[in-house]
């Protein structure tokens, strides 16, 4: 199963030019299966990419106590990549003092903040997050829906106010693939105990478009086509077009 994931991750950082050599590549690891699997592809692709570059796993603390990131660790030491774990207030600041009816929107902007700084600190001017085909799409109809615009994030985004660029190196891998290879290699999922979590206008999202489609096969792969045929602001890959 590692090929195959090296095989997405590869055409998607040279689809959209992630990695230069060099890199010094910051994972942000929540240690859930995406994250985890997204370091594991990471590492991999390090071995042979013709750009050579180093990975580095950050994981924020969030302020739960019974998160417990050792075997997180021991998959790092087994990856030969450096952990850093950054301890934060973000949980007691979201639920215990702001008290917030809508916590997420506060709780990504803290950790976007704190993961960006750790970033820079351990020097590190790219990071790489876990969005997959699936949170492709499934943003792409949050904001349709919900906001009326068509939107996506994109695959590479340079932040000028921060000097950071993100890269979404899994985004052609579909989320039935990613839970598969984390179950089958037993990568160490931390469980989040957030109380939101599941709770959300995605998850809604998300369950629709899993309605429709028993209906409509394939309806993931023509929205995503839709995406880079539009084509949304940066997703103008300069090579052949994505094909599940």
């Amino acid at each position: 199963m590692l090929q195959k994931l090296l095989s997405f991750t590869r055409r998607a950082v040279d689809h959209y030019h992630m990695i230069e050599e060099g890199d010094r590549i910051a994972v942000g690891v929540s240690g859930g299966k995406d994250s985890l699997t997204l370091l594991t592809a990471l590492a991999g692709l390090r071995r042979f990419y013709p750009k050579k570059f180093e990975v580095v796993a950050i994981t924020l603390e969030m302020g739960y106590d019974d998160m417990d990131f050792s075997p997180v660790q021991a998959l790092c030491d087994e990856l030969e990549v450096e952990y850093i774990r950054i301890p934060t207030q973000i949980k007691q600041i979201v639920f215990d003092i702001r008290k917030e009816e809508n916590p997420c929107s506060l709780c990504a902007k803290l950790r976007r903040g704190a993961l960006h700084e750790a970033a820079l600190q351990a020097g590190c001017k790219k990071v790489a997050l876990g969005h997959h085909f699936d949170d492709v799409v499934e943003t792409y109809m949050l904001s349709l829906m919900y906001e009326g615009r068509i939107s996506c994030f994109k695959p590479a985004t340079y932040l000028d106010r921060v000097g950071v660029t993100l890269i979404r190196p899994l985004i052609y891998t579909p989320e039935h693939y990613i839970r598969s290879f984390a179950t089958r290699n037993n990568l160490p999922i931390v469980h989040n105990p957030c109380p939101a979590d599941g709770n959300t206008k995605r998850q809604e999202v998300k369950d629709l478009l899993k309605m429709l489609e028993k209906q409509n096969h394939g309806l993931r792969e023509r929205i995503f086509g839709a995406i880079q045929r539009y084509p949304l602001d940066g997703w103008d890959a300069d090579t052949t077009r994505y094909k599940l």
